[in-house]
């Protein structure tokens, strides 16, 4: 086990921060579970960055299937940590509180599996349609494809309102596709697909068959919107409008080479 030594972590401690002003008693276990769990694995990495990223290369030719659970949880820097923390806080007493923890739990663990499969699938496809093998080897890390699966989910309860992007107001119901496009003009080097995987994921579970086949895998429970139990509240700047944006990260096969990552702005 590798442990990280960069100095003062201020994004960790920016994070705790506002996880100790919104209150412990006030975010949901499933929500509060999840933050713990990134934390942990920033401060006790299981392996190298470059050893948990996904890639085709590393997870379907060399069969290295285990990237598919520690690419969502590892961070390369503290800042990666604190916005896709930070955003994922709100999104999961919003969404813990309308689905019940059971249920938000198995919602987590299925989206974080299958944003990756769904990147997998779609760097594969460009390779093989563009003929370009490079999209197979170019691999990424972080939480950010979960969260704009949870996003989806978030403006497809929450259908009004308007979210506010690069000084733009935009419509719930538009602003993934909105938010993936600026990421991608205005922060070279994302992973476009694993946002897009997200987001898909997202649509594959409020527009198509994900739900049911969840619901039908489940077997003793399922969802429960408008969850009747206990109530969890978020400060005012916890709103659609100041969210913090996901961050993620990409690694292109000479970064892999150099086994080096470079932090990347988003949404």
């Amino acid at each position: 086990m590798q442990r990280r030594s960069r100095g003062i972590n201020t994004g960790l401690i920016l994070l705790l921060s506002q996880i100790f002003h919104v209150g412990i008693n006030n975010i949901p276990p499933v929500t509060l579970a999840t933050l713990a769990l990134n934390i942990w694995f920033f401060l006790n990495p299981q392996k190298p960055l470059y050893s948990s990223c996904l890639s085709v290369e590393k997870c379907y030719q060399q069969k290295d299937w285990q990237r598919l659970l520690l690419s969502p949880l590892h961070h390369a820097d503290d800042w990666h940590l604190y916005f896709n923390m930070a955003s994922m806080l709100w999104k999961g007493i919003n969404l813990e509180r309308r689905l019940g923890s059971r249920w938000f739990a198995y919602v987590i663990t299925a989206f974080s599996v299958l944003t990756g499969v769904v990147y997998l699938l779609l760097q594969f496809a460009v390779a093989e349609f563009m003929d370009e093998p490079d999209f197979k080897r170019s691999c990424a890390v972080g939480f950010s494809g979960v969260l704009f699966a949870l996003k989806v989910l978030n403006n497809h309860y929450c259908p009004g309102g308007f979210v506010n992007i690069l000084g733009f107001p935009v419509p719930n119901r538009f602003a993934c596709w909105v938010e993936l496009v600026a990421i991608h003009l205005f922060s070279p080097g994302t992973s476009f697909a694993g946002h897009l995987a997200g987001i898909l994921v997202g649509l594959m579970y409020t527009q198509g068959p994900l739900k049911k086949i969840m619901e039908a895998c489940a077997g003793g429970f399922s969802s429960s919107v408008g969850y009747p139990g206990r109530q969890y509240y978020f400060n005012s700047s916890g709103n659609t409008r100041n969210s913090p944006p996901p961050y993620g990260f990409h690694l292109s096969p000479e970064e892999m080479r150099r086994q080096r990552l470079h932090r990347f702005d988003s949404q």
